[in-house]
Parts: structure tokens; sequence; C-alpha cells
């Protein structure tokens, strides 16, 4: 597999924000958002190859029994199946975070999904207008949600607010776990909360990113 980096954190959004989390951010990405704060996961050829035993050997190091596998975009990883296996089979609880373009159904059915219960749950985002890659979801990712699974949109403007709200309008019973989160930035959330009171959208929790508090914006493995 191709990992960008391997380290141990805070979960910073979520529904284990704030929680010890140990991190495999996986290289390379078939989207381009205009807003990723992780371009350097997608491009400039920065990665190891490491095989699924090398990956786990590394995360037994943290013994934090919460993982996150992100990106980039994880799903895209032929071996994300068998990592997810052998990291469920060792007790870890495990959070794929993917950008809603990519069909999971194609590598877990419902039954397999059934089968690891509650280790294993997806994050899945939900890209709006601003974010220039609308076109690219995939919306069998989103009517394939899971009661464990978080729905995630991230806005940059009001026109991105009211996309998401139409998005829920024609989708009401999706989801269980829905978060809204600013790109860092770019709008206040105090300006989501109004939006979110204007239209009492009680359904909804707006979360920020949290380690972008803690350390400064742009420091890598954390």
């Amino acid at each position: 597999m191709k990992v960008n980096e391997i380290f141990t954190s805070i979960d910073g959004e979520g529904i284990r924000q704030g929680y010890l989390c140990s991190f495999v951010r996986l290289y390379g990405c078939n989207l381009k958002c205009n807003y990723c704060d992780t371009r350097y996961a997608c491009e400039g050829g920065k990665y190891t190859e490491m095989t699924v035993s090398q990956i786990v050997s590394k995360l037994n190091e943290y013994h934090v029994r919460n993982i996150t596998v992100t990106g980039g975009e994880p799903l895209l990883a032929p071996e994300i199946k068998q990592l997810v296996a052998v990291l469920a089979a060792d007790g870890y609880r495990i959070n794929i975070e993917t950008n809603g373009s990519v069909d999971y159904s194609g590598i877990w059915t419902d039954e397999e999904r059934k089968q690891l219960g509650k280790r294993l749950f997806l994050t899945v985002d939900y890209k709006l207008p601003d974010s220039g890659m609308v076109r690219m979801m995939k919306h069998n990712c989103f009517e394939r949600l899971q009661s464990d699974d978080v729905l995630k949109f991230v806005v940059q403007s009001r026109n991105d607010l009211l996309a998401m709200k139409d998005f829920l309008m024609h989708n009401p019973q999706i989801c269980s776990h829905v978060y809204v989160s600013p790109v860092f930035g770019k709008i206040s959330p105090r300006e989501i909360v109004e939006f979110m009171q204007e239209f009492n959208l009680v359904d909804i929790r707006i979360q920020l990113q949290i380690h972008k508090f803690i350390w400064d914006p742009a420091t890598r493995g954390v």
C-alpha cells in the first residue's frame, strides 16, 4: 500500500472527536477539491510502499485501539479490504474517511459490513458545489450508509449551505450522524449556526476541526 504517513494524535473531527486515534494516511486521490488541505498525500510522489502486515505492526506500537484510515482517498487502495479485516480481527475499531466518489459496495457487501459490525464505520464526505467536485458524487455511497456511519458536509459559502439543506431535504433518513464543518478561514462557524437556526436544522451537528486550533493549521502528523 502507498502510505504517506502513520501517526497517533487525537481525532480532530467526527464522532470520535477529541479521543486518541492512530492514523494511516494513504497516498493518492481521484478528486481535486479546491479546499483540500492534504494535497501532499495526493501528488508529489511522497509515499512509502508498505504491506498490510507492516502497517499493522506499526500501529501495534502505538497501543491505541481507534484507527482512522484516510488520504487521499483510501478506498482506491486494492488492499483496503484486507487491511480492515486484519485490524478488525485484532480488535481495532476502524474509521475510513472517504470522499463520496468511490462506491464501497464493490468492496464490502451489506452482509460483510454486518459481520464487521462496530469494528468498521465510514465517514463519507458529500462534496458541495464550491468544492468543484459535486459531479463526482456516487449516490449509492450515501444510500447505503449504515447506522454507525457518518455523513459529512464541508462548506465554504451560503451557496454550499443551501445545497446541503437541499440534499438533506431530499434524503431525510439517510444517516443518524450528520456533521457540517467550515472550510478553515473561508466561512465563520457563526454563519453556519445562524443558517441552522434559520432553517431549524435540528438533525445536523456543527463541528470544528479542533486539531487546527491546538496546532498550527498547516502542521502535519497531528
